[in-house]
């Protein structure tokens, strides 16, 4: 049986915007619901949710990053920020609030599709409850527990909320305790060798890990920066 394409929310308040992203993610054989603004966008989602949004960050009535935090209050949808050029404070900002990526307009359409096929493939993944089936056994380091094949972690029996690529990152460190890994490694673990982003996008997701964390367990500390090197997962 023919697998069904997943369905993408556009959010924008530039119709022009709005009109040529439809075209091009429908001609990839995507389903696409467009909204010019974030209320109208939060009343539909809420009754009807998509499997990835693509949200303007500044918008009229209600922007993107508030329509992320009324989202991520009961959704850990995918989620790909629209910036303008030099909103880097934007960017940054909505990475830590449970954005996945950005991409600043003017944009390449293609390099926003691998985003989306990058998303929507490991959003997949875990949730496939089928892969976990003789797939990857859960990881344990000591209060923390992975488990990739339900998308689930846990630190000391209490459930973290993480998107794919909060996960990932944890994942790819806590599996080798002690190893430091730069940038790089942990950008092609989170999103793929094809795809590339910066330096502030890891450290952005890292600095969220870091916070969700510490809400349970103020003495968490187990994710050390390395100045100049990158990251390790501190077993105790």
């Amino acid at each position: 049986m023919m697998k069904e394409k997943s369905t993408i929310a556009l959010v924008d308040d530039e119709r022009n915007i709005l009109t040529s992203l439809r075209m091009a993610l429908e001609a990839e054989g995507y389903k696409v619901r467009t909204y010019n603004d974030g209320v109208s966008a939060l009343e539909a989602l809420s009754e009807d949710p998509a499997d990835l949004g693509i949200f303007d960050i500044k918008m009229p009535r209600m922007d993107g990053m508030e329509l992320l935090t009324k989202l991520r209050k009961q959704s850990q949808m995918p989620v790909i920020f629209l910036t303008s050029k030099d909103d880097e404070v934007d960017e940054v900002l909505g990475l830590r609030m449970g954005a996945d990526d950005y991409i600043t307009k003017p944009f390449s359409q293609r390099l926003l599709i691998e985003r989306i096929r990058a998303l929507l493939r490991r959003q997949e993944l875990a949730h496939d409850k089928s892969a976990a089936v003789g797939g990857e056994a859960p990881v344990t380091r000591g209060d923390l527990v992975l488990d990739p094949g339900r998308h689930v972690c846990t630190w000391k029996g209490q459930e973290v909320a993480l998107t794919v690529t909060e996960f990932l990152l944890l994942k790819s460190l806590a599996m080798r305790p002690g190893l430091v890994k730069n940038r790089d490694q942990l950008m092609d673990q989170a999103y793929g060798e094809s795809i590339y982003v910066d330096d502030r996008t890891i450290d952005s997701h890292i600095k969220r890990l870091r916070k969700k964390f510490k809400a349970l367990d103020p003495e968490f500390a187990h994710i050390e920066t390395l100045y100049g090197l990158g990251y390790r997962y501190r077993d105790k």
